[in-house]
């Protein structure tokens, strides 16, 4: 089953990625203003979203930029198989501008924290959610290490929910994950081939 996800993986085209990407939060949207119009009145868990709230900048962003610490530390300190995700992440984010990069992680962040914390968990409680973000998170289910990460983060991420009662917190803490990390991801990897270029022209 891994091998099979990989070489899907790596027999799509750049433009295909993307188009798979986009098309997966725009369905998680979908399912979001499904479930809102099912389950809410007046699709009042848009109401949790303050933007005015100091938690954003106090919590939100602190602990986003603390997990990108502890992860970048961890991928120096394990060995790459427990990083390993068939290279989809490093498919994503190594050609990509910084400002699509930006653009990817705010439009991941709002789609997934909306349906997952906003809806979801707001009905069916934190750890059920929880366990839904991490299995939509399908492949890091190939990987003990990733799969026990994400299921960490998301509960992590629902309890700063549950806390602060403000989605626009967790949204940010989920954009600054997804941005640092992927610019982490494409500089490290340029970084890497102007290296090994320098050495074949020694």
């Amino acid at each position: 089953m891994k091998r099979k996800y990989n070489q899907i993986i790596t027999e799509l085209t750049d433009k295909e990625l993307l188009y798979h990407l986009y098309l997966t939060q725009i369905i998680l949207l979908g399912i979001s203003l499904i479930l809102g119009a099912i389950l809410y009145d007046h699709f009042s868990y848009i109401q949790n979203i303050d933007l005015l709230d100091h938690h954003i900048l106090t919590i939100g962003i602190p602990a986003g930029v603390i997990i990108v610490f502890a992860d970048v530390l961890l991928m120096k300190l394990l060995p790459a198989s427990f990083y390993d995700d068939g290279g989809l992440n490093e498919r994503i984010f190594k050609n990509r501008h910084v400002f699509h990069i930006f653009v990817i992680a705010l439009f991941v962040a709002f789609s997934e924290e909306l349906l997952f914390r906003g809806i979801i968990q707001t009905k069916v409680g934190l750890v059920l959610a929880s366990i839904i973000f991490a299995i939509i998170h399908y492949r890091y289910l190939f990987n003990w290490y990733l799969f026990f990460n994400i299921i960490l983060l998301s509960f992590l991420i629902g309890f700063i929910y549950k806390w602060t009662g403000n989605l626009a917190v967790t949204i940010m803490m989920h954009f600054v994950i997804d941005f640092l990390l992927g610019l982490y991801i494409k500089f490290r990897l340029t970084s890497d081939e102007m290296n090994r270029e320098e050495q074949l022209c020694e």
